[in-house]
This record gives structure tokens, C-alpha cells and sequence, in this order.
């Protein structure tokens, strides 16, 4: 009995701190708490900060696949961060949560070449979680829409001029569509 009136002592203690902690993270300009005093949630401002909270939020909840989910994407993140000798930007920490994603996409194809159901669950799971944190993938008609923009632009003639005309698509998609896909359009729109 003791422990629960331990643990709830310090639940309380830690709510009514919570006032103050908001208040001083409002004025950093690191948070934003949206709610009233008595309680709202915490938006944060990065995505990093996103997936800290996230990862806490499901080691309360006791989430395990998210929390292996996140902290390994987090792991990468890091190591990301000390290859580069610095702090990644939002689209970097993008970047790296889209070479997860894809890493699960390819595990997915090989345990299901293996007949390893139990583990393309667990992987499509992973893949789930990770995509809450990727921009929405844009529709195929969309991306031939930037793709005849940028053959227009560049007065692109053939397949020759593949090379130019993803130079200008890619940057402008950040992501959004795989590399292959955009080349497989490219590839259809452009005369041979």
C-alpha cells in the first residue's frame, strides 16, 4: 500500500508542477500548450521533439511496437546527427524516417518471400508508425502534373534528358514520392 501512495503522491506533485513547466517553456519558445490551466496538451515544434514525446507517450501507455519503433528511428536519427556534426532540420530528420520506412518496406518483401508472417506483421506495424511522422505520399496525377512542368521548363526532348528533368522534380517532391516512381514517369512521359 505504501508503494501506491508513494506513486500517487508523486503524480501529483508532477501535475501540479505541470503549470509551471508549461509557463516556462511557453516564454522559451520551444512549446506550445494548447488548454487551459487545469489541462490541454503539449504541441511541440520539431519533430524531434514530436517523436521524444510520442516515445514517451507510449512507454506510459506500455505500446511496445512504438516504442522500438521510435526509439530505433531515434537511434538513427542521432547517428545521423553525429555524422554530420550537428542537429538535424526537420526534412533531414525526414530524410532519415524515409530510409527507415523503406528499410521496412524491403524487410516486408523478404519475410513474406520467406513465408515469415509473424514478422511482416510486426515490420507493417513498424511501417505504420513511421509514416505518421512522413508528409502524405502525392497521387500519381499529381507528380505527372510536376513532371510535364518540368519537361515544359527544360524543353526536354528524350530519354537523354531524364537525368535534367528529375534534377528539377526531386527537389520539388522532398520525399513525398520514391525515386523510382518519379523515373518510371519520367521515363513515360518523355519521347524515346
Amino acid at each position: 500500500m505504501a508503494t501506491t501512495s508513494a506513486a500517487r503522491e508523486a503524480g501529483r506533485r508532477r501535475t501540479e508542477a505541470e503549470p509551471e513547466k508549461m509557463h516556462r517553456a511557453r516564454q522559451s519558445g520551444c512549446f506550445l500548450w494548447a488548454g487551459g490551466e487545469a489541462g490541454g496538451i503539449l504541441l511541440v515544434s520539431t519533430l524531434g521533439e514530436r517523436l521524444e514525446q510520442d516515445q514517451k507517450a507510449a512507454l506510459l501507455s506500455g505500446d511496445a511496437i512504438r516504442v522500438s519503433t521510435i526509439r530505433l528511428a531515434r537511434a538513427a536519427i542521432h547517428n545521423a546527427e553525429i555524422e554530420r556534426g550537428r542537429a538535424l532540420t526537420d526534412d533531414e530528420i525526414r530524410e532519415v524516417l524515409g530510409k527507415e520506412a523503406k528499410r521496412r518496406l524491403e524487410a516486408i518483401e523478404m519475410f513474406t518471400k520467406g513465408r515469415r508472417d509473424d514478422l511482416v506483421t510486426k515490420e507493417t506495424l513498424e511501417l505504420a508508425i513511421l509514416k505518421e511522422y512522413l508528409p502524405a505520399a502525392l497521387p500519381e496525377e499529381e507528380l505527372r502534373s510536376i513532371v510535364a512542368e518540368a519537361i515544359a521548363q527544360l524543353r526536354a526532348k528524350g530519354r537523354k534528358d531524364t537525368g535534367k528533368v528529375m534534377g528539377v522534380v526531386m527537389p520539388r517532391i522532398k520525399g513525398r514520392a520514391e525515386g523510382q516512381t518519379v523515373n518510371r514517369i519520367v521515363q513515360e512521359m518523355l519521347p524515346e
